[in-house]
């Protein structure tokens, strides 16, 4: 499928991943937001589950096995193109929270780079306001926040 300029909505899948206090993310190796440090995820396939792509999609750009997952929250990402009736991207964006299961995180598959931050340093690195909102939702719905 198209992802620039499709006809239809794409459903893509992140996940905030936790070690203790610091989260997991990913530089983006790939459109959109080619360059820039976002959650781990990608898009939904044919015959899978949203709990399965997540968990696809953080195997395959870091590595990492999740030790829980639960569903956190739903985004659009809707960007306009220049001409009526077209836009240059359209997600359905289902986020989820886990945990990462032992290991070391490498970068592979789309994700350029791969690092965990702690929730302080989030703010100096650009990031999406909505990726940062989700951080945040997912940081208040842990027990020891």
């Amino acid at each position: 499928m198209q992802r620039d300029f499709p006809d239809r909505p794409i459903v893509g899948v992140g996940v905030v991943v936790w070690r203790g206090d610091r989260v997991l993310l990913i530089r983006r190796g790939k459109p959109p937001r080619t360059g820039q440090w976002s959650l781990p995820g990608g898009a939904q396939e044919l015959g899978e589950t949203v709990a399965e792509t997540a968990r696809r999609e953080v195997l395959e750009e870091t590595g990492l096995e999740l030790a829980a997952l639960e569903l956190l929250t739903v985004v659009d990402l809707i960007e306009p193109a220049d001409q009526p009736d077209r836009y240059r991207y359209h997600y359905t964006l289902i986020d989820f929270v886990a945990e990462a299961a032992p290991g070391e995180p490498i970068a592979a598959g789309d994700a350029a780079a791969v690092a965990w931050f702690d929730r302080a340093s989030l703010p100096g690195l650009g990031l999406w306001d909505e990726t940062l909102r989700i951080i945040d939702l997912a940081a208040r719905r842990r027990p020891d926040t």
